[in-house]
């Protein structure tokens, strides 16, 4: 078994990029032959990726190398398996499995749709291999991989202008994000010698106690690497290609938002031993991802679009990750991908049917619509929160002081808990204020039993970030605190207002996304030549 385990791992990832690589003519000419493939394919790397996970719960981590280069050990290919891979490997091969069904009927009669299954087999096998990779170079061959792929499922309606120029953007934001990934790359090998996680991440503490010079240098390769995660996870400033690419099929928009953009996530985590030695660039990666959320929580809110609302979500929902991630809170964060992927590509695959789903969901228009009740309301939902929230972390015996970043995202949890609580509340019915409280409680309750789970899991394969207590480490949890604030305060508040004119001009400004998508925009078209397409 142990000589056939580590291919089994690998299995899923080499199905789908052989099936992937299917010519696309081909395909279209044997539609239903290709149909039949995508949906066989992608079950069997499903259910392999259940087994192998099973088989890693009654054995251990593995990491072997499965093709070997004479000569050149830091070339060997492998896998490199453990908790992290094998939830990442269940939540994707899942998704994938369930967008390859829905891609049959959302394009049936689309010419093309063979070479479609195709791409989004090949882009679902990159993804994977990434998940599975044994070292920072098979990593990033597998990365750039699911980049080029992504870039093939974006351009699918090429009689569509805008299609085709935000492909271009996401294109270069992708390369900028290789660039900082191949510098890490080359920085990690000459200052360690391998690209193997585990001799890197044994290097890197040993190099950190035993020279100033060579933690500076760490720090470095940790600011790389946290750059690239930030181009890949739509982070502020490089976030804007996301909601320009909502011309691609729905699809292709569940399987970036629930799927490929966690590959941010996924790298700091899975490099976590790495990257808190560098205080700096978690401190970093923090403050990005408060104000990424608070910037995507605002424009979401003001677009007329659902799918460019949900792509902004998805933004303020990574930078949220980000936060966590930055706090030390990689339980935490890797928690927030699966939640969130899930949500993410069932909204998606449901978009269609958000206006019929929208008319039977009256409850959000019984909220308060007067300053002063609005107040009153919240003070209420704050205090039963604080409530719910304390008696739920006393179950759990759970010390937030004593997480990483516990406070910060503690509140953030207490914030998201009134918001809840004020929408039933505002009713004034008994009956829905108790069915309120009841998802309330129950929220918590499912919270913190998988924090408790996946923290449990990812024990021996992630580093804690020491609590930190730094000049740094306050202007973080300063700017932290104030992003989610600020996001609060609109949410609840800016229909009360809504008649002013500064709140009217804001709109606005925010409906555009606050025009920070024109430097790349004239990027590109400086690179390709021409202007912006009309979207």
């Amino acid at each position: 078994m142990a000589g056939i385990f580590p291919w089994l791992v690998a299995a899923p990832s080499l199905l789908l990029l052989i099936a992937g690589l299917i010519p696309g003519d081909w395909a279209n000419r044997h539609l239903a032959v290709m149909r039949q493939v995508a949906t066989s394919v992608t079950a069997v790397a499903a259910s392999l990726a259940a087994l192998v996970a099973i088989g890693l719960a009654i054995g251990t981590a593995i990491d072997v190398p499965l093709v070997t280069v004479p000569g050149l050990p830091a070339f060997n290919i492998g896998v490199y398996f453990d908790s992290l891979s094998a939830i990442m490997l269940i939540l994707i091969s899942f998704i994938g499995a369930i967008i390859s069904r829905y891609s049959i009927r959302y394009l049936d009669g689309d010419h093309q749709q063979g070479r479609f299954l195709c791409r989004i087999l090949f882009t679902l096998g990159s993804v994977l291999l990434l998940v599975v990779s044994r070292n920072l170079l098979q990593f990033t061959v597998a990365w750039i991989l699911s980049s080029y792929s992504l870039h093939q499922l974006l351009t699918h309606h090429r009689q569509r202008p805008w299609a085709i120029w935000a492909a271009r953007k996401k294109f270069l934001i992708s390369r900028l994000g290789d660039i900082f990934l191949l510098a890490a790359l080359a920085a990690t090998y000459a200052t360690f010698g391998s690209f193997d996680y585990t001799e890197v991440f044994a290097e890197a503490v040993a190099l950190q106690e035993q020279s100033a010079t060579k933690s500076v240098l760490v720090s470095a390769i940790g600011a790389l690497f946290v750059l690239a995660a930030m181009t890949k996870s739509a982070q502020f400033p490089f976030h804007s290609w996301l909601p320009d690419t909502m011309e691609a099929p729905t699809p292709v928009s569940a399987l970036m938002h629930a799927g490929i953009i966690n590959a941010g996530g996924f790298l700091v985590i899975r490099l976590s031993p790495l990257i808190v030695l560098s205080p700096v660039a978690l401190s970093l990666l923090a403050i990005i991802g408060a104000i990424t959320a608070l910037l995507g929580g605002i424009v979401m809110l003001s677009q007329t679009s659902v799918k460019r609302s949900l792509a902004f979500s998805t933004i303020a929902q990574m930078g949220f990750m980000m936060l966590q991630c930055g706090l030390g809170g990689f339980s935490a964060a890797l928690l927030h991908i699966v939640a969130h992927s899930l949500y993410k590509a069932h909204a998606f695959l449901s978009s269609g049917s958000v206006l019929e789903q929208a008319a039977r969901m009256q409850l959000t228009q019984a909220r308060a619509r007067t300053g002063r009740a609005v107040v009153a309301t919240d003070i209420v939902a704050v205090g039963v929160a604080a409530g719910v929230l304390g008696l739920t972390l006393a179950g759990f015996g759970i010390s937030l002081t004593e997480k990483p970043g516990g406070v910060v995202l503690g509140f953030v949890l207490l914030l998201a808990l009134t918001n809840l609580l004020a929408t039933f509340f505002a009713t004034r019915l008994w009956k829905l204020a108790g069915l309120g409280l009841a998802l309330a409680v129950t929220v918590a309750v499912a919270y913190f039993t998988g924090f408790e789970i996946i923290d449990h899991l990812l024990a021996a394969t992630m580093s804690r970030r020491p609590i930190d207590r730094s000049p740094l480490d306050l202007t973080v949890r300063i700017v932290a605190v104030t992003s989610f604030v600020v996001i609060f305060v609109v949410q609840n508040f800016i229909q009360s207002f809504s008649h002013l004119h500064w709140v009217q001009v804001f709109y606005v400004h925010a409906n555009n996304g606050f025009y920070l998508d024109i430097p790349f925009r004239r990027l590109t078209g400086w690179v390709y030549g021409q202007p912006a397409a009309v979207s």
